[in-house]
């Protein structure tokens, strides 16, 4: 039975502070470790990293168009036609036979500024009843290509699908950046939440172990006459309170593990619900004071939104510059430039086209207008109010960010005076209970206010444990909407290969 000097033992022991210490053996670790872990292991921080790799990989697809295509064909054709003449044996119509062989090897592409061309060479062989069957090989060797004027001319059109890209690129980077700071900010609350969960399990506790302390010595009292039924009845209710307090907040401080380790781990297996995990008490943070209207323009320049929504204007700009363009009619340039060969030897009639002793060329003008460009004229429109909208999507995230930023600069600023007053009621409630503890040993007490008293200062302790905890959250807030949490943890941000 705990007697008087043990309960007054047990309210002395029970002003602690917040530390936490390791169970099960496991090695507690810091928040900068728990960070480190999150940037290796984090499912969220993998998945968003295989978008920034899969943009990168459209560049390079992208990039593709200028490469050169090598390309062969050979083919075969025969046919026979009728004649207005008759066979005077068979009665049947006299026909005509030919078999043609065309064979062609070349090169060719597509130049930044918007001309195809084609580099090689064509040989056909035609023979038939007409010669007699007699290999004729008639060869062409050169360059020709098509140069549009109008439509598709330069290099803004040509390379308007790779600045896309290259833009798209960008902004899957800035998304992975986003992802990264979002998951050491998530990793930050919950490294903090299971601090403050953890104080809250102690303050529960102590008050249980108090309030039964408490029960224990009114029963006590009871069977010596000195304290009535109601008051061991009002104990016992209090001590089954305080056990359901206990059991929410051990729940708490295993779903709050839970949570962080969700975000440092990627284990997959049930291991994960049962793994214990300790952590470091944090230290205090410091009193920083803030200028969101000075740091606005930090966040315009550092913020992942910010800097998607810019990127976001300029490929509007780039695709409604490439519609424009199609509203122009086609006109295209078109040209040759070669030697000819003609041998009944192949290789002779080659031979003749490449050296370009029988010379030959061609050019010319291909317009192409269409009637109502109704088509061009949908799809200019629509890139035009795209772009108006990226514009207006920009203004909304900077009236967004000046709100976020002077919030999370109020979160800061209320949190350092919640810790202040909290701090005030912990030292008086301190006080409170020195003094009652004091009259309970000259018997001017009891322990029923004794323990009233160790709970207002337990309330006191985990009020300010919050305080502490948000302001800590509130800093790392104030960072994430400044942008600047990579680098003020010195974190350099490479999406996977």
């Amino acid at each position: 039975m705990p007697t008087p000097r043990r309960i007054i033992a047990l309210l002395f022991s029970s002003v602690l502070g917040l530390s936490f210490l390791p169970v099960n053996g496991a090695e507690p670790i810091t928040l900068d470790q728990a960070i480190q872990r999150a940037l290796a292991r984090n499912f969220s921080i993998k998945v968003q990293g295989f978008d920034a790799s899969i943009a990168a990989a459209r560049v390079t697809e992208s990039l593709g168009k200028f490469d050169p295509v090598i390309s062969g064909s050979y083919n075969h054709s025969e046919n026979r036609n009728p004649l207005l003449t008759f066979d005077s044996n068979t009665g049947l119509r006299n026909t005509t036979r030919d078999e043609t062989d065309t064979y062609d090897l070349g090169v060719g592409g597509l130049l930044p500024w918007g001309m195809t061309y084609r580099l090689g060479g064509t040989t056909t062989n035609a023979r038939g009843t007409f010669n007699a069957y007699a290999n004729n090989f008639d060869s062409f060797a050169g360059v020709s290509g098509k140069q549009p004027l109008l439509r598709d001319f330069g290099f803004g059109p040509t390379l308007a699908s790779i600045r896309i890209a290259r833009t798209n690129r960008s902004i899957s980077e800035w998304q992975f950046r986003e992802s990264v700071i979002d998951v050491i900010t998530r990793v930050t609350y919950a490294y903090h939440d299971l601090n403050f969960a953890l104080a809250y399990l102690r303050s529960t506790t102590r008050s249980r172990d108090l309030a039964a302390g408490l029960l224990a010595e009114n029963e006590k009292r009871f069977k010596v006459g000195s304290m009535s039924e109601y008051d061991v009845t009002s104990a016992r209710a209090r001590a089954a309170s305080r056990d359901e307090n206990v059991i929410l907040a051990e729940r708490q401080v295993r779903d709050t593990q839970n949570f962080l380790k969700q975000l440092i781990t990627d284990d997959r297996t049930t291991a994960l619900l049962e793994e214990p995990i300790t952590i470091e008490p944090p230290a205090p943070a410091p009193i920083v004071v803030v200028d969101p209207v000075a740091d606005f323009r930090i966040a315009l320049e550092k913020r992942p939104d910010y800097q998607q929504a810019k990127l976001s204007l300029q490929r509007s700009g780039i695709n409604s510059r490439l519609q424009f363009n199609q509203l122009l009619p086609r006109v295209d340039l078109v040209g040759s430039y070669g030697g000819n060969g003609y041998d009944p030897d192949r290789a002779a009639s080659r031979q003749m086209a490449q050296d370009r002793d029988y010379r030959s060329y061609s050019w010319g003008v291909v317009v192409s207008v269409p009637l109502t460009f109704t088509t061009e004229r949908g799809r200019y429109r629509a890139a035009k109010l795209a772009q108006r909208q990226s514009e207006t999507q920009l203004q909304q995230v900077e009236q967004a960010i000046v709100v976020a930023v002077g919030n999370a600069a109020g979160q800061i600023e209320a949190a350092q005076k919640r810790i202040q007053a909290n701090r005030r009621a912990r030292e008086l409630a301190q006080a409170t209970l020195d003094a009652e503890v004091k009259r309970l040993r000259v018997g001017q007490s009891s322990t029923f206010f004794v323990a009233s008293q160790q709970e207002s200062l337990s309330i006191a302790e985990v009020r300010e444990a919050a305080a502490l905890s948000d302001y800590a959250k509130a800093l790392a807030e104030y960072d994430r909407q400044l942008g600047v949490t990579l680098d003020k943890l010195h974190v350099n941000v490479d999406p996977p290969k």
